[in-house]
């Protein structure tokens, strides 16, 4: 049985093989006809004598059989053989051909004798003489294929067509489905994202996520509209310091691709003031939260990429003949995370950690780091250096004792 399997499943998957077993059975079909009009005996009926039992043993009667046979593999050749409609029309025609010589020579004898048998000696007509009949209905066979033939082409080919055209709508589909990934990637955080395009989600419905234990940081250019921004005619109004502007913040993101801050999202720009925030994966869980409080990575990660920034600027400024310094607040704490809108979704984080961390940006100093009492006690278990700069006067907050990140340029100052 596993032979006849193997043969099924090779006739399924294999055209070749299908078409050759196609051919097969037509020729079987046609040699059931033909071989029987050759050689079943009968030729020379019309020397008997009128004796009706000569005659019978003739088996002049299977005229319908021979007629039935051909249409049946007239009628293969247009249903199951799957080729163009110049082949099969081909194929019709030699079959025609060949089934009309056959009808109207090789079987003119039998025919004669045949109408001799049931007619004697008065003629039947036209109309009653079975090789006749035989031709008219395989003309009429072979018309009414052609015309079946042609339908089945056009259905082919409507069918072909609208393949072709599902195939390029469902590749435009996925394609559209990429860039609206790639959309979102840059507007959202990777796991924002995925809860979007992985959920039928309705545009009303609000994204939010509780997290107890991120840090967030502020870092503005202050010197950039105080004094370098002008609208005049020499920078375009203004549009020359926006483009480099755009550079800057350009030269910030870049650093997102480096692995060592992958845990870094970017939230938004405000004017020249970069916001960034990590930890945002991190849920509100007592499991994940307690090794959170342990390892702290993602104040870690925040630190390291708060002094990349500077090193950024530094770099810019040496290959513009620039002198901007960066003012840099940090804090860490529980946060809301959500995305707010429809047509237009932006992610962004509240919180009393972001408020904070806001204000130590607001209140810091050039080219420095300053962080709040609860930041600066993690940052010196990380291995950072930390200095006391002592109690600040913040808006909503009263005094607060705040710490600077020590830093090369911390030192150099």
């Amino acid at each position: 049985m596993l032979w006849v399997s193997f043969l099924c499943g090779g006739v399924v998957t294999r055209a070749a093989l299908r078409l050759l077993l196609v051919i097969l059975c037509l020729l079987i079909t046609l040699l059931m006809g033909v071989l029987n009009i050759v050689f079943i005996p009968g030729d020379d009926c019309l020397n008997v004598s009128h004796n009706a039992t000569e005659l019978n043993n003739l088996n002049l009667y299977t005229v319908p059989y021979y007629l039935y046979c051909c249409l049946l593999a007239m009628l293969g050749v247009m249903v199951f053989v799957r080729v163009c409609v110049s082949v099969k029309v081909f194929l019709l025609t030699l079959a025609l051909v060949v089934y009309l010589a056959l009808f109207l020579h090789v079987y003119a004898p039998r025919s004669d004798c045949y109408v001799k048998q049931l007619y004697n000696d008065s003629p039947p007509g036209v109309l009653k003489e079975p090789k006749i009949m035989s031709g008219i209905w395989l003309v009429i066979f072979y018309l009414t294929s052609l015309v079946l033939v042609r339908q089945d082409e056009l259905g082919s080919r409507t069918e072909f067509l609208l393949e072709k055209c599902f195939i390029k709508e469902t590749e435009e589909m996925e394609t559209t489905k990429n860039v609206n990934r790639l959309l979102l990637q840059n507007l959202l955080p990777g796991h924002v994202t995925e809860f979007f395009i992985g959920k039928d989600v309705p545009n009303q419905d609000l994204y939010s996520k509780s997290c107890e234990c991120v840090c967030v940081m502020f870092a503005s250019v202050p010197q950039f509209y105080k004094e370098f921004y002008n609208e005049s005619s020499v920078n375009n109004n203004g549009l020359e310091c926006l483009r480099f502007l755009n550079e800057i913040i350009s030269d910030f993101d870049e650093l997102l691709n480096k692995p060592k801050f992958s845990a870094v999202e970017k939230i938004k720009t405000i004017g020249s003031t970069y916001m960034a925030a990590a930890g945002l994966t991190n849920p509100a869980k007592n499991e994940e939260q307690l090794a959170c409080d342990v390892s702290y990575n993602h104040i870690r990660s925040m630190l390291d990429f708060a002094i990349a920034l500077m090193g950024k600027l530094e770099n810019i400024n040496r290959h513009s003949f620039n002198s901007f310094k960066l003012r840099i607040g940090i804090n860490h704490g529980p946060v809301i995370a959500g995305v707010i809108g429809a047509h237009k979704p932006q992610y962004d984080i509240w919180g009393n950690t972001v408020n904070v961390a806001s204000r130590m940006d607001s209140t810091g100093v050039l080219d420095k780091i300053q962080v709040t009492e609860e930041t600066a006690h993690v940052a010196q278990n990380l291995g950072f250096d930390v200095t006391l700069r002592g109690v600040v006067n913040v808006k909503g907050k009263g005094q607060l004792t705040t710490y600077f990140i020590v830093t090369e340029q911390t030192l150099k100052s």
